[in-house]
């Protein structure tokens, strides 16, 4: 572990840059961090203690990236210098300079993930809305998607639910996302999208336009308590479906379960032992639970959720328009780009990185 002096002598060239990235800040926090793992009596609280080494993980990474930014602007220099005296060197200077714009570029995004609960892991929901078997399609279109972002990210990927419609798609998908900011990333992706295209589902090829809602959480940790009255539960069984292949179990172990007061409902049938469905399931409902009571004490429903509205025309944040021509829009920022395969595919980092510096500018908070 490094010590708390080398810490600061490893950042002290950033202390120009502190009101932009705040990498004081975080230093004085790692050696806060660092001094409190130290104690003899850490274990005492087993939680508290996972979730101060998470924190103090996720800050050395953060100060290891601006340190990693930092010496690629020195060897740029370097090369600039030399490129003064060799014009040779132009094209390798273009390319350290292109790599060091996407890092700071990165870097400068976690001045917006700054939320209370930014830096936690993400619980995403996905369901149809207008639109019919186009929409459950849909559906199972955004959840690919959202899959595919989190694996280029080197996210861990839980499923919870994958609930096959009757005749294509999914009514109902849920996964875990695992990694640093998940919720502060993916809960810009918050709302309704609209899909435009060629069904596949209409026998005359006539154009139709479908929708599906996402809805993110922030994972809670065991510190943060939330109480159930287990009299207010309905719980179901039911036979695990989905599309097939490693992540989803079919037994009869998945769980559904009803908050009454709220009407909240949330299922799992990741695991093949009803027990642990039933556990991850309660951690769901408690995420849920939590960010309504949040909502409600702040009075503005937009924090966390955004107002609850139909899945349908006019309440779309973002439109992906396959026919008559190629287009993705996020309608909150006006950013759009012709790369409809790439987003469907993942790419998902600017539309991402424009919402959190809008979010930020308009001082939003996860």
């Amino acid at each position: 572990m490094a010590s708390s002096k080398g810490w600061r002598r490893l950042h002290a060239p950033w202390k120009t840059s502190a009101t932009a990235f705040d990498v004081e800040k975080t230093a004085n926090r790692i050696v806060d961090l660092e001094q409190k793992a130290a104690a003899p009596d850490l274990w005492e609280d087993r939680d508290a203690a996972q979730n101060l080494l998470t924190e103090l993980n996720r800050l050395k990474k953060r100060a290891e990236a601006f340190a990693a930014a930092e010496k690629k602007l020195e060897d740029a220099t370097v090369l600039y210098q030399l490129c003064l005296e060799e014009q040779a060197a132009f094209p390798d200077l273009a390319g350290e300079l292109r790599a060091l714009e996407e890092e700071v570029r990165q870097l400068s995004l976690l001045t917006f993930l700054a939320g209370p609960y930014d830096a936690s892991d993400a619980i995403v929901e996905i369901k149809p809305g207008a639109g019919g078997v186009d929409a459950a399609d849909w559906a199972e279109m955004l959840f690919r998607m959202y899959l595919k972002w989190c694996e280029e990210r080197g996210y861990e990927c839980d499923i919870l639910a994958a609930e096959v419609a009757e005749e294509a798609g999914l009514r109902l998908a849920m996964f875990e996302a695992r990694g640093d900011y998940a919720y502060g990333y993916l809960s810009c992706e918050a709302g309704v999208h609209r899909l435009v295209r060629i069904s596949p589902f209409d026998q005359k090829g006539r154009r139709h336009t479908s929708f599906a809602n996402v809805a993110v959480w922030p994972k809670l940790d065991e510190t943060v308590r939330v109480d159930i009255d287990e009299n207010d539960l309905k719980v179901d069984t039911f036979r695990s479906s989905g599309p097939g292949g490693q992540h989803v179990n079919v037994t009869d172990s998945a769980v559904r379960i009803t908050h009454l007061p709220t009407g909240i409902v949330v299922s799992c049938q990741a695991e093949r032992s009803q027990r642990l469905n039933r556990a991850r399931a309660m951690g769901v409902l408690r995420a849920r639970l939590h960010q309504l009571k949040e909502t409600e004490r702040r009075a503005r429903l937009e924090d966390l959720k955004g107002p609850k509205r139909d899945i349908a025309w006019g309440n779309q944040i973002r439109s992906y328009v396959l026919f008559p021509y190629r287009l993705v829009k996020d309608l909150r920022t006006g950013y759009e780009t012709a790369d409809v395969e790439g987003v469907l595919n993942g790419a998902l980092d600017e539309l991402i990185g424009v919402a959190l510096k809008r979010r930020g500018t308009e001082g939003g908070k996860s």
